[in-house]
C-alpha cells in the first residue's frame, strides 16, 4: 500500500512511501501477538513481591496449650499462619517473570500488529522532523496538525532525536520511540501510529 507523506503542519508534501505487503499486509497471527505481548508485559514486572513465612516471624516459641484434651486443634506456635500476625502460607517470593521468545516469532507478531494498523487506516506518514530544542509547545503543534492531540498516539522515529523525545514527555497520550525499539505491545496500545519517512523505510528493510 502507498501512503502520502504529510509535513509538520498536516499538509501533503506530494511525496508518497510504499508500505510493502510483506510487512503491512500480512494475514495476522493472533497467537504470535499474544505471546509477544505476554513476554513484553512479563519482562516489565520487577518480581520483588515478598511475604514472611513462619520462620521469619518474630514471636514467642512457647507451645500455646497442651497437646491433648482441649477439644480443639493442636497448636504449637503463635507464629503459625492460622493466627493473626503469623506467617503467610505459600506467600509470594521474589522471582524473575521474564522468558524468551524466538526472534522469528517476534517478527511475525510485529508484522501482524503493523498489518492491523494498516488495515484499520490508523497509520500516518510524517516527513522527517528534527527539533533544535526540546519544546512541548512545538510537539503539541505537530500533534494538533495531525489531529492526534487527544488520541493515544505512537510516534516512531527513524533516527534517534532526543529533543523530539523530551518535547513529548509531558504529553500522556503520546509516546515517542526509535524504530529499533518498536515492539508489538506499543503498536497495539496506540490508537494511531505516526511513522516518519525514514522509520517507514527502515521497517520495510528490517521486517520485509
Amino acid at each position: 500500500m502507498e501512503l502520502q507523506v504529510v509535513d509538520i503542519k498536516g499538509k501533503a508534501t506530494g511525496k508518497a512511501v510504499t508500505l510493502i505487503d510483506s510487512v503491512f499486509g500480512v494475514e495476522a497471527n493472533d497467537h504470535a501477538i499474544y505471546l509477544d505481548v505476554k513476554q513484553y508485559l512479563a519482562n516489565q514486572r520487577q518480581g520483588t513481591h515478598k511475604s514472611k513465612d513462619k520462620s521469619e516471624i518474630v514471636g514467642s516459641t512457647r507451645k500455646l496449650k497442651k497437646q491433648k484434651g482441649t477439644g480443639t486443634a493442636r497448636a504449637g506456635s503463635i507464629k503459625s499462619g492460622v493466627f493473626r500476625g503469623g506467617g503467610r502460607f505459600f506467600g509470594p517470593k521474589p522471582r524473575d517473570y521474564s522468558f524468551k521468545l524466538n526472534k522469528k516469532l517476534k517478527d511475525v507478531a510485529k508484522r501482524s500488529a503493523l498489518s492491523y494498523k494498516a488495515k484499520g487506516e490508523e497509520i500516518i506518514l510524517l516527513e522527517d522532523v528534527i527539533f533544535t530544542a526540546p519544546k512541548t509547545k512545538d510537539f503539541l503543534a505537530v500533534a494538533a496538525a495531525l489531529n492526534v492531540v487527544e488520541t493515544k498516539t505512537l510516534f516512531v522515529l527513524g533516527n534517534e532525536d532526543k529533543n523530539f523525545y523530551l518535547s513529548s514527555r509531558n504529553i500522556k497520550s503520546s509516546q515517542v520511540i526509535n524504530v529499533a525499539d518498536l515492539n508489538t505491545y506499543a503498536v497495539l496500545n496506540a490508537d494511531t501510529l505516526v511513522l516518519t519517512e525514514s522509520a517507514a523505510t527502515k521497517l520495510n528493510e528490517l521486517l520485509g
